[in-house]
């Protein structure tokens, strides 16, 4: 399960962030919404683990994120959570096949090689195994970050703005792929988007 409670995030200039509480059972999927600027992405990176909150709590699975030392909660979000990205933070120096293995080692996993090749076959990507980042449309380089994040088997997906570079075949390829894959491994799904075709596959909604 998913928590969060309490929580407030201050920027640097003064403006001043609040959530209402949210939980998040296993398994469930769910939409964030809201208008450009609510703070949809700040939201995200905060229960993610990569944006400690001025107040309030987040909670995975009974792990309190915000408690643990820094390179504790760098291994426990590998192991945990899986992350997409509005844009690809790929290695330009690896080939597509070395990015998804190493998430697996950055996380402390054995690297799963035939589950790998699985996941980009899904995507309808599997020939890019050998490529790299340079050579890839925006459109291939998203499909490669969702498999990434699908790496480690998270207990938590989450996505901001997945499909909003694809064309209509290719976004409903992705949130097949996001919502079959949360569901096999028994995971918890958040896609924050302003994409019509996304809403059209998920019910629940947390609006800022």
């Amino acid at each position: 399960m998913i928590k969060i409670s309490s929580l407030a995030h201050v920027y640097d200039k003064g403006r001043r962030l609040k959530f209402p509480n949210w939980e998040i059972a296993d398994m469930e999927q769910w939409l964030l919404l809201g208008a450009s600027g609510c703070g949809k992405s700040t939201l995200l990176n905060i229960i993610s683990g990569l944006l400690k909150p001025t107040e309030g709590e987040v909670l995975i699975n009974g792990t309190d994120l915000y408690t643990l030392p820094a390179r504790k909660l760098d291994r426990f979000r590998g192991r945990h959570v899986g992350i997409i990205f509005q844009r690809p933070h790929l290695i330009r120096s690896l080939d597509v096949l070395d990015n998804l293995e190493l998430a697996a080692v950055m996380a402390g996993l054995p690297v799963d090689h035939e589950r790998n090749l699985s996941l980009l076959a899904g995507l309808g990507i599997a020939g890019l195994a050998k490529n790299y980042p340079d050579e890839l449309s925006q459109g291939q380089l998203q499909r490669i970050s969702v498999a990434r994040a699908l790496v480690n088997k998270p207990d938590l997906l989450i996505a901001d703005e997945p499909t909003s570079s694809l064309d209509d075949e290719n976004a409903n390829q992705v949130i097949r792929m996001l919502t079959t894959q949360t569901k096999d491994n028994g995971a918890a799904l958040i896609i924050a988007t302003h994409d019509q075709r996304v809403r059209e596959h998920i019910a629940k909604t947390y609006l800022l």
